[in-house]
């Protein structure tokens, strides 16, 4: 609770100079990059959550690692802890102090500092570290991460082709977003925790990556993370025919919606030598999916009941989110 509210002078702008009130809104869009961040990456939880028809993780979860026990990181934790059907025992944290995170060990996470085992452990690691951290930490994961391994990136600051040079590994994602300007300055700050802003339709709405109605765009990354589905099925061995059909499942497409097709993902040549084959798809390099055109993102643009598809699944990972295990102290 703030209680700061109605007495003007404990209120943080107070005593701001005019000069200084003209950033006021930096608030609110570190606010919005915060739980936009968290709600991404918890979506991307539920889609490799939702492969897991197919390989071990419907029986034992997705192992999650979190690297970084600052703000970031904790936020994250504490929203995958309300996801119906998470188990604490599936999500890891390396911080340089987890003797802070006793809130977390409590539930049953696991909290240490060892990079390298986090690394080695995880389905999916997400960097949740300052800028300035990156060389070090990535030197420490460098020979520990495994091909399947997805990489989340929070840290926004250092470029992506950098980044998988100093993992020495290119199946990573790295949201781009892009400010522009709105009057949703309020809807970010009226929370003060991740978790309880994804349980307002609102802001799922405002965060949902194809209609963000926020101060952030973001261009690709939803085409990026259905790239990495597609690694996923590859990593596991199952065939074109197979992953195509996992992903129309998974997004509840039709004729009418637009169905995923081999085409869809890739070149009529390479579509060619998959269609009416258990081949699986080529593997896809992440970096090529995040900066360039490609036939998804062409393939995407063109249907909008698909994109409807894709946004009514995000606003349901957020509809059952509770509070459960997720208090923190102020």
């Amino acid at each position: 609770m703030d209680l700061t509210i109605n007495l003007k002078s404990l209120e943080f702008e107070n005593g701001l100079g005019e000069y200084e009130r003209e950033f006021t809104y930096l608030r609110s869009r570190s606010a919005d990059l915060t739980v936009c961040g968290c709600g991404h990456a918890v979506f991307l939880y539920n889609l490799q959550q939702y492969l897991g028809i197919s390989n071990k993780s419907h029986l034992q979860g997705l192992n999650v690692g979190i690297l970084g026990g600052g703000n970031i990181g904790k936020q994250l934790t504490m929203v995958l802890l309300g996801v119906p059907g998470f188990r604490p025992c599936n999500i890891s944290i390396s911080t340089k102090r987890p003797e802070t995170l006793s809130e977390f060990s409590r539930t049953g996470v696991q909290c240490y500092y060892d990079n390298g085992k986090l690394a080695a452990w995880a389905d999916v690691l997400f960097l949740c570290i300052l800028p300035s951290h990156l060389p070090h930490v990535c030197a420490e994961l460098r020979s520990h991460l495994p091909a399947h391994c997805l990489v989340y990136t929070f840290t926004s600051a250092v470029p992506l082709h950098r980044l998988t040079l100093l993992l020495g590994h290119s199946f990573v994602l790295k949201p781009q977003y892009e400010f522009v300007a709105g009057n949703s300055v309020q809807m970010w700050l009226q929370h003060n925790q991740v978790a309880k802003s994804l349980k307002d339709k609102e802001v799922v709405t405002a965060t949902c990556p194809l209609s963000m109605t926020g101060e952030l765009k973001t261009q690709w990354w939803v085409c990026a993370l259905l790239y990495g589905l597609l690694n996923i099925c590859t990593a596991e061995g199952l065939g074109s025919s197979q992953a195509l059909q996992l992903l129309n499942e998974i997004f509840q497409t039709n004729l009418s919606t637009g169905t995923f097709i081999c085409q869809s993902f890739v070149n009529s040549s390479c579509a060619s030598t998959l269609t009416n084959s258990e081949e699986p798809f080529p593997w896809i390099h992440l970096v090529d999916a995040q900066t360039k055109q490609t036939p998804l993102s062409s393939y995407l643009s063109g249907h909008k009941a698909l994109q409807k598809c894709i946004s009514a699944l995000y606003s349901k990972t957020f509809s059952g989110l509770s509070d459960r295990k997720c208090e923190m102290k102020e």
